[in-house]
């Protein structure tokens, strides 16, 4: 049979037709031109292809080939993924420096994990064996934090008639053969996956957990939950890259997913220097040992960077399946959505809202929705949490990705300009942004942290409303003309945003803070309220509550009091209790 060959007639960039492609599929993944560039099959009309190219493709000319590879764009899954820096297409970033330098130049093909590799290898199963997807066949200790369970690839089912022993192996050798009663599978160390399309699972499971990531406005103010998804829209220079650094560095899952795709290369820089010197806070052991980089920077070519995020969530739901709880940071979705629009403009397609095309909303649901609680095909409970950060320009909220962002995430955590020029990290606005897992988490809150957990969250989120309120009238009036209840307001909201809301991600106590204390320290600024409020009832001038060493102390209480605390709290109440009722028994003495 004669090799299927397509002809280019066409070059716009990234973009690139052929002629004598009818006998091609949809979405199959192709070798481009004498350079055999990766590219995709997205549209075929007739005998006219069209192909997205994952390379540059200057030096490409009319009339050259491309060649059918047979199947889809796809990962290959396996053992050296962890701690591996890879492209928008999987391939390692090491490995392209050892082969062309500091550039990606044409034509290295599609490298992914080191097949050549030898690990070492536990065997769990034996000939005469019966397994079905999914099940865990053996393991590799990957790096000292993760064990990279071998599983039987979804759709295979069947008895084992040939197992290796435990042992040294590379990634081609096989180690399982498995009778379905039609054909015999060869079951390697790694599985190749489309990255189009969701891996199976046996059921999707409701949201019941929190994702737990020392950051007080998240946790108790915004949380996000395993499983669930989150937007952190922001302007430049708002933080979006330095709180995702931070969900990555302390958040409890297990895998960390960092995807740059279309950051400027400065930023990647900054991870691909600084991930490698973290400390994970749970083992002492460095942070990449459970970490996996996809840097796909804008100068980098634009098609990669659209497949960047489908590599990267791949990736996550094969560790999900595995028993992970597993966290993508995805920096950011504008870049990404800029690269649809840039591929859409040269495909000439119609252009919907400020040039992006009409599937925008339905690519972000597809990418979102494959976040999830679920339980896996072997049984196991396990999450993916996606989290995205929004570019829009000049912060403006109202930009079709940041819109349609909102439509699909579970929770909003709006950046804020003037917060940020304050020096006010994390720059999450109280009043824009919100958490919609709030009542599947507030059992797990009552059970795990206190009983009254939320109930003090709406209390201080509502006293921080009350003072957005209050602040109009102090631009027109000043503040003098409050009452002194009013202003009490005004104190307190600067002890929950200074004392409280503002975190220091340099401060060896301040960067991550554990729930229990977060909790406590909240119940120290509501009683403080409690007794300021009483004595002010009793006509005792706010000028007293404002200038004591007590409402300084409690403004920096998050620096004075260790993270392992043991009496410091119930020291600070009783603190409380007691200079308040010395100045309600000196003003009426």
């Amino acid at each position: 049979m004669d090799k299927i060959q397509g002809i280019i007639t066409y070059i716009n960039g990234p973009v690139i037709k052929a002629k004598n492609m009818e006998m091609f599929k949809m979405r199959e993944m192709v070798t481009v031109g004498e350079k055999r560039l990766i590219g995709e099959i997205i549209s075929i009309d007739g005998d006219i292809g069209t192909v997205q190219v994952y390379e540059e493709t200057t030096g490409l000319k009319i009339g050259e080939k491309i060649d059918s590879t047979g199947k889809p764009l796809s990962v290959k899954l396996g053992p050296g993924i962890i701690g591996n820096i890879f492209d928008g297409i999987q391939r390692p970033l090491n490995f392209i420096y050892e082969k062309s330098g500091g550039f990606i130049s044409e034509g290295i093909g599609l490298a992914s994990i080191d097949l050549t590799k030898k690990w070492d290898v536990t065997v769990l199963v034996k000939e005469g064996d019966t397994v079905k997807e999914g099940s865990v066949f053996a393991t590799v200790k990957e790096t000292p934090l993760i064990t990279h369970k071998l599983m039987i690839p979804p759709g295979i089912n069947g008895k084992i008639v040939y197992a290796e022993k435990n042992g040294t192996y590379d990634l081609e050798e096989v180690l399982l053969k498995i009778d379905d009663g039609k054909t015999v599978h060869d079951i390697k160390m790694y599985q190749e996956w489309p990255v189009r399309t969701p891996r199976p699972v046996k059921e999707r499971m409701p949201i019941e957990k929190p994702l737990i990531t020392g950051q007080r406005v998240i946790d108790t103010f915004f949380p996000v939950a395993k499983g669930g998804t989150a937007a952190i829209p922001g302007g430049f220079g708002t933080g979006k890259t330095m709180t995702q650094h931070q969900l990555a560095k302390w958040s409890d899952a297990d895998i960390i997913v960092y995807i740059g795709c279309g950051e400027r290369g400065n930023e990647m820089t900054e991870v691909l220097e600084d991930f490698p010197k973290l400390i994970d806070p749970n083992s002492n052991l460095p942070l990449m040992n459970r970490t996996i980089l996809i840097a796909n920077t804008s100068n980098m070519p634009v098609a990669a960077r659209e497949a960047s995020i489908y590599t990267g969530i791949t990736i996550a739901e094969y560790f999900r399946d595995m028993g992970y709880n597993v966290a993508i940071m995805a920096d950011s979705t504008s870049r990404w959505a800029e690269a649809l629009r840039e591929i859409s403009g040269r495909l000439e397609e119609m252009p919907a809202e400020e040039g992006y095309p009409a599937y925008l909303p339905s690519r972000l649901a597809e990418f979102y929705e494959r976040a999830g609680y679920v339980t896996t095909l072997g049984d196991d409970e396990a999450s993916v949490t996606i989290i995205g950060a929004v570019s829009p320009a000049g912060g403006d909220f109202s930009e079709p990705v940041t819109q349609n962002t909102k439509r699909f995430v579970g929770a909003f955590l709006g950046l804020d300009k003037k917060l940020a020029y304050a020096r006010h990290y994390p720059a999450i606005n109280w009043l824009s942004s919100y958490s919609g897992y709030l009542a599947s988490l507030n059992s797990w809150y009552r059970n795990n942290v206190s009983e009254d957990m939320m109930n003090l969250r709406g209390e201080m989120l509502r006293v921080l409303q009350e003072e957005s309120k209050l602040l109009e009238i102090v631009k027109l009036v000043g503040e003098d003309v409050l009452p002194d209840e009013q202003r009490l307001i005004l104190e307190i909201a600067k002890l929950i945003k200074i004392g409280y809301l503002q975190q220091n991600a340099y401060h060896k106590d301040d960067t991550y803070v554990p729930l229990n204390k977060q909790y406590r320290m909240l119940k120290v600024i509501k009683l403080f309220y409690e007794h300021a409020n009483e004595v002010i009832k009793k006509g005792i001038p706010i000028s007293k509550i404002k200038s004591s060493q007590l409402y300084n102390d409690i403004l920096k209480m998050k620096y004075s009091i260790p993270n392992d605390y043991k009496d410091e709290f119930d020291n600070f109440e009783n603190q409380i209790i007691t200079y308040f009722d010395s100045l309600i028994e000196a003003y009426e003495g």
